[in-house]
């Protein structure tokens, strides 16, 4: 993924959520076992995916919304049960139909999980891949701390 975490920060994200750990998510070596973070970080995009209205055409398969076309993890620090973690969501790069996407995964404000992905708003009707439209776009706009790349 990305050696650059040290640039990531509690406060570039406006979209947040609270997640406590739950006693399944943990392994064998006592800490939270790292496919449970692609689970994390997923309530936490789809969120923020709602609170824009970019789902309601995949729920009906009709029209467009976006898909998760690619997602991988740094995995900086360990955490063990119980804990409260804070995972934070923003779109980092905007193109014609792809989004940069990354998720800050915080125990206070210390980052444990970096995960950087792509969406791809995504027509079901003739199955590719098609503008971002406006009106999401202008809300990511709206919305982020940190402007999106262009």
């Amino acid at each position: 993924m990305s050696t650059d975490n040290k640039s990531i920060k509690f406060e570039d994200f406006a979209h947040r959520i609270d997640l406590a750990v739950r006693w399944g998510d943990v392994d064998m070596f006592g800490h939270v076992n790292n496919a449970k973070y692609f689970t994390y970080v997923e309530s936490a995009r789809i969120e923020y995916l709602e609170s824009l209205g970019a789902v309601d055409g995949a729920r009906s398969n009709v029209g467009g919304s976006v898909i998760l076309a690619s997602i991988g993890a740094d995995f900086i620090a360990q955490v063990r049960y119980p804990a409260k973690l804070v995972i934070g969501t923003r779109i980092t790069k905007i193109g014609r139909s792809s989004m940069g996407l990354l998720n800050g995964v915080f125990l206070g404000e210390q980052l444990v999980l970096a995960a950087r992905g792509t969406l791809v708003w995504f027509d079901y009707t003739s199955q590719k891949a098609a503008p971002v439209p406006d009106h999401v776009r202008a809300a990511i706009i709206d919305r982020e701390v940190v402007a999106p790349e262009s």
